[in-house]
C-alpha cells in the first residue's frame, strides 16, 4: 500500500523503516531503499518529517505520542487505538501539535464508492431510508493465532479490523443527509477457535463475525456485516455489497475484488430492475478498469489518492480526510459496538467526537 505510492511522489525520502526483527527489517531496507534500518523508535523518529505507523494496534498510542513530541505528521493504520479512550489523547495531542493526521480508510477513495457518494450527495436517493454494507472475506478461517483477533494486541476483532472501514464509510455516505450517528447495537460471534499465543499466555480471543446496527440523527439506519469466514470462490476471496434507499430512489454498488466493480440505481416509481449507472470518466480519472486489483493500484499509486493527498498536506500545512478526528469517531463507534455485544445487543448511544 504505501512504499510503491509514496516512491510515486516526486521529493520523497525513505529515510527510516523500524521493526521488531533486526534482520527482517535490514532486508526490507535493502528491498525499497530506506537509508536506515532499526528496531529502534528514538532512530526510526530521529531525521523523519512524516511517520507512517502500520504496526499491530497495541503500538498505535506509543508511536503516534513519541512522534508527536517531535513534531512529526502521521499516518496511522486503522483503528486508531485500543479504545476510544486512547484515540481521544492521540487526536487531541495532534491538534495542540497542528500536525497534520490521516486515518487510511481507504475504501472511500474506491470509484464505486466516491461514484455511490456523489450520486447521493446530488440527491439520486433523496432523503435516506436505509443503508446496508456487507463485507465478507475469509482470513479467520483456520484455527491459527493471530494477533488481529488478539484483543490485547488489537482491541478487537474483525468490527475493528473489518468494522472501522465500513463504520468510516457509512458515516461518510450519510451524514450530510442523516446527521450523526447516535446509537449503535452488535451482535458477534467465533465461528473458530484461535490457537494459543506463540508465548503461550492466555488471552481473550476477538470476534471473527459481526452484525451492527446504526441509527441516525435523522433517524435513518444502517445495516453493516463484516465476517472474516465466508468463502466467496475468487482468488482474493473478498466481496463488497452496498445497498441504501430513500425517499426518491435506491442505489446498489458491488465489487468483487476480481473484474467487477458496479453501481446501479432505480428511480422512485419507476419500473425496475436497476439500471447500470456507468462509473464517470471524472471518478474513474486515469486508473485501469481492467481488474478491481488493477484499480486498487492505481487509484493509490499513480492517482495519488490518499498517500499523495498526505504528502501534499505535509508539504502545504493545509488539513487532509480521514484524519485522526475522523478515526476517533470510528473508535467511538467500535467501543460503542463492544459495549453493545457485551450487553447482547442492547442500542448504546455514541459519544461525540471532539
Amino acid at each position: 500500500m504505501y512504499l510503491p505510492a509514496l516512491r510515486n511522489q516526486p521529493g520523497v525520502e525513505l529515510v527510516s523503516v523500524m521493526g521488531r526483527d533486526a534482520e527482517r527489517t535490514k532486508k526490507f531496507a535493502h528491498q525499497w531503499d530506506f537509508a536506515q534500518a532499526t528496531t529502534d523508535a528514538d532512530e526510526l523518529l530521529a531525521n523523519a518529517d512524516a511517520l507512517v505507523i502500520a504496526t499491530p494496534n497495541d503500538t498505535h498510542l506509543p508511536l503516534t505520542m513519541a512522534a508527536l513530541d517531535r513534531g512529526i505528521d502521521i499516518l496511522c493504520e486503522k483503528p486508531l487505538a485500543l479504545t476510544a479512550e486512547d484515540a481521544a489523547r492521540m487526536t487531541t495531542k495532534a491538534q495542540e501539535a497542528g500536525a497534520i493526521t490521516l486515518v487510511p480508510f481507504t475504501y472511500r477513495f474506491m470509484p464505486t464508492n466516491r461514484w455511490v457518494k456523489q450520486l447521493i450527495d446530488e440527491g439520486y436517493v433523496g432523503a435516506p431510508h436505509h443503508l446496508g454494507l456487507r463485507y465478507f472475506t475469509g482470513f479467520a478461517r483456520n484455527n491459527e493465532y493471530s494477533w488481529r483477533f488478539d484483543n490485547s494486541e488489537a482491541g478487537s476483532g474483525v468490527i475493528g479490523d473489518l468494522g472501522s472501514h465500513w463504520l468510516y464509510l457509512a458515516h461518510w455516505l450519510l451524514s450530510d443527509a442523516a446527521g450523526e450517528i447516535e446509537q449503535i447495537g452488535a451482535n458477534v460471534t467465533h465461528f473458530y477457535e484461535r490457537g494459543p499465543r506463540p508465548d503461550g499466555r492466555a488471552y481473550e480471543p476477538g470476534e471473527d463475525s459481526a452484525v451492527l446496527t446504526l441509527r441516525f440523527a435523522s433517524g435513518a439506519y444502517a445495516i453493516l456485516q463484516v465476517s472474516a469466514v465466508c468463502w466467496e470462490g475468487s482468488h482474493f476471496n473478498q466481496t463488497h455489497h452496498l445497498d441504501i434507499h430513500g425517499t426518491d430512489g435506491t442505489l446498489y454498488a458491488y465489487n468483487d475484488w476480481e473484474n467487477t466493480q458496479s453501481v446501479s440505481g432505480v428511480k422512485a416509481d419507476q419500473p425496475g430492475p436497476a439500471a447500470p449507472l456507468p462509473i464517470p470518466d471524472s471518478v474513474w480519472g486515469g486508473a485501469r478498469r481492467d481488474t478491481v486489483h488493477n484499480t486498487y493500484r492505481d487509484v493509490f499509486r499513480s492517482e495519488g489518492h490518499m498517500i499523495g493527498e498526505f504528502v501534499q498536506a505535509v508539504r502545504t500545512r493545509q488539513p487532509v480526510t480521514p484524519s485522526f478526528v475522523d478515526g476517533l469517531r470510528v473508535q467511538r463507534l467500535i467501543d460503542a459496538s463492544l459495549k453493545s455485544a457485551a450487553n447482547g445487543g442492547q442500542m448504546t448511544t455514541v459519544e461525540p467526537t471532539l
